[in-house]
């Protein structure tokens, strides 16, 4: 029997295999799904992603199942007390731009009906597939992460540099970075 061929990030560890096999690179368009990679690749800032992932549940219930409305409501003693919380990434600019981020994010629902309609614009409503052979081929950020970048930080949103926004567009399946031996690629195109 054959071993699946995969990118290299994806290491040995079982849960980051779950991740590459079932989630990154997937198309996304639900909206609060959307939201919590925004928040959990800001989160990665500096760190792995392996990282996040194994906080991800931690995430979850620490802020409200990513729950936008609510997140918007946060009070200064409830970033006290996530600051506490040893299942996430205590940084406090982290944790603050998760509230901050979260009031942007119900300003586009407002204006473009869904967070989902507003991001996938970046790439015409459409993934966008590429063919690298080596993960060495896979830039860090596009001229479409950078527009996403622009408009974000324009609206008011924190930690969401290119090399973020190029993360989330590769996690959400708006663009396919699978190398092209990988056995996801063919499945995504």
């Amino acid at each position: 029997m054959s071993q699946k061929i995969r990118c290299g990030w994806s290491t040995n560890d079982p849960l980051y295999i779950k991740y590459h096999d079932e989630e990154w690179g997937v198309p996304l368009h639900d909206d609060q799904k959307l939201f919590e990679m925004l928040i959990l690749e800001g989160a990665q800032a500096g760190l792995s992603w392996l990282t996040v992932l194994r906080k991800r549940e931690n995430y979850r219930q620490a802020f409200d199942n990513f729950d936008a409305e609510k997140i918007a409501r946060y009070d200064e003693k409830r970033i006290q007390v996530l600051l506490q919380n040893p299942g996430i990434i205590r940084n406090r600019l982290k944790v603050r731009a998760a509230v901050t981020n979260a009031q942007a994010y119900l300003k586009i629902q407002e204006e473009f009906g869904s967070f989902d309609t507003y991001i996938w614009q970046f790439v015409n409503g459409t993934p966008i597939t590429n063919s690298f052979k080596q993960l060495s081929e896979i830039p860090a950020k596009t001229k479409e992460s950078d527009a996403m970048s622009r408009d974000l930080l324009k609206r008011g949103f924190k930690f969401v540099g290119s090399t973020i926004c190029y993360a989330h567009m590769q996690a959400t399946g708006m663009v396919n970075d699978h190398v092209v031996s990988c056995f996801r690629y063919d499945e995504l195109c």
